[in-house]
């Protein structure tokens, strides 16, 4: 969450309660085409036009519940405090550990790529604006804007011009989630064949 809306994220923290389905739900993937809807707006970005930065007054992690925040307003995307459960396996631990630095660097990517579109379509506007002799404000301070023809010729480049980065993004996001999903699959075998261990001494018990 970003540090200007800390106070306000904080309080609109919502708790997602576990289940066996959503303990270790694995991450969506986000391709080109979800690559332009991660795209934020011109004045989402340059109202806090700074590095990507999470606040310190985020929750401590809960032993039954997820916290997820409401969007925040560079990446777009939801900040996720993940819980710690009682007796966790190093295997849990571990797998909390990938999932939480995943959804870091999900947030670090978009940020840093919506305050680059912000900057160049802001720069690719005022440019084609003075190509035809206009300010950026029209007579009643209202700021001109371009229309969509004009518009999707910068859409196009920019996504030209980032499709070498978007690629590797998307490799590595597989990357991620190949490793996540392994280690849902170790973690949902372990708890099997301890619930098996288990009924099986149950079983085995010798009746009074």
């Amino acid at each position: 969450m970003a540090s200007g809306t800390a106070a306000a994220a904080v309080g609109c923290l919502a708790r997602r309660r576990i289940s066996p389905v959503a303990l270790h739900a694995p991450l969506r993937p986000h391709g080109l085409s979800a690559a332009s809807s991660r795209l934020c707006s011109s004045k989402q970005a340059t109202e806090q036009n700074k590095a990507p930065t999470r606040s310190a007054l985020r929750p401590a992690p809960s032993a039954t519940h997820d916290w997820i925040g409401p969007p925040n307003p560079l990446s777009n995307l939801r900040p996720i405090v993940y819980h710690v459960p009682e007796n966790e396996s190093e295997l849990e631990k571990r797998l909390r550990h990938l999932r939480q630095e995943t959804e870091d660097w999900n947030h670090d990517f978009w940020t840093k790529q919506n305050i680059t579109f912000s900057k160049e379509k802001d720069a690719f506007i005022i440019s084609h604006l003075k190509a035809k002799g206009l300010t950026v404000r029209d007579e009643q301070g209202r700021r001109r804007s371009l229309n969509s023809e004009e518009m999707a010729v910068f859409y196009k480049s920019f996504l030209d011009r980032n499709r070498t980065r978007h690629a590797n993004y998307n490799k590595e996001w597989y990357r991620r989630n190949f490793t996540i999903t392994l280690l849902m699959a170790r973690i949902a075998l372990n708890n099997m064949w301890r619930s098996v261990r288990h009924t099986g001494k149950k079983s085995s018990t010798p009746t009074p």
